[in-house]
């Protein structure tokens, strides 16, 4: 999942509905992406980028997709 097309998503690609509509997904707070994950993420392209997002954010690695934007 960690493929250039999908980091470039994150990059640029906004939330498109919800309290952050129109942020960029490697923007979203990772307290949002922690409630997405207890009560589910989109079941589509969306919902695997912000699992990805979260992913990134735990592990501290999302400082590396910030200068894609």
């Amino acid at each position: 999942m960690l493929e250039k097309e999908n980091m470039l998503k994150l990059a640029r690609m906004k939330m498109p509905f919800g309290k952050y509509a129109g942020r960029v997904l490697i923007d979203l707070p990772e307290e949002y992406l922690l409630w997405f994950e207890k009560q589910g993420f989109p079941n589509n392209e969306l919902g695997k980028l912000m699992q990805l997002c979260l992913a990134l954010k735990i592990e501290g690695l999302d400082e590396v997709i910030k200068p894609l934007k």
